[in-house]
């Protein structure tokens, strides 16, 4: 774990780089499922609810409830999905870690992984620039 928080860490680097709106979107459909935009996929059995009304975090992970594993920013701040190189517990499309689903055991994987690119961009997020 302190492993994957040193990558994810040294990937953002000096100015505080960020994923692109499309891995950020995956990302989201990944963490929270598509019932936001009317969709059928439930969110990511890991997803807990922080005692921070409306966030949530990785429960999966190990990192935790607090402000720097929140999964959602606060306003234009950097948010645990920003970073560019970012593991899942469960491996999901998105993430460095990814691994595609060779036996179809994970079927939530399967839908991700398969999901209509058209339906994706639908999904809203947001990406600070970068500080210079």
């Amino acid at each position: 774990m302190m492993q994957s928080f040193a990558m994810s860490m040294a990937s953002r680097g000096l100015r505080n780089n960020k994923i692109d709106v499309q891995t950020k979107q995956l990302r989201c459909l990944s963490c929270f499922g598509d019932k936001s935009i009317g969709g059928q996929l439930e969110p990511c059995e890991h997803l807990k609810h922080s005692s921070t009304p409306a966030k949530s975090y990785c429960g999966g992970c190990g990192c935790g409830d607090r402000k720097g594993t929140w999964l959602e920013p606060e306003s234009q701040e950097y948010s645990k999905l920003d970073y560019p190189r970012l593991n899942c517990p469960i491996k999901m499309p998105g993430f460095t870690n990814y691994e595609r689903e060779h036996d179809n055991s994970n079927t939530r994987k399967v839908v991700v992984e398969n999901y209509d690119p058209d339906q994706l961009v639908k999904i809203r997020v947001t990406v600070a620039e970068p500080k210079n």
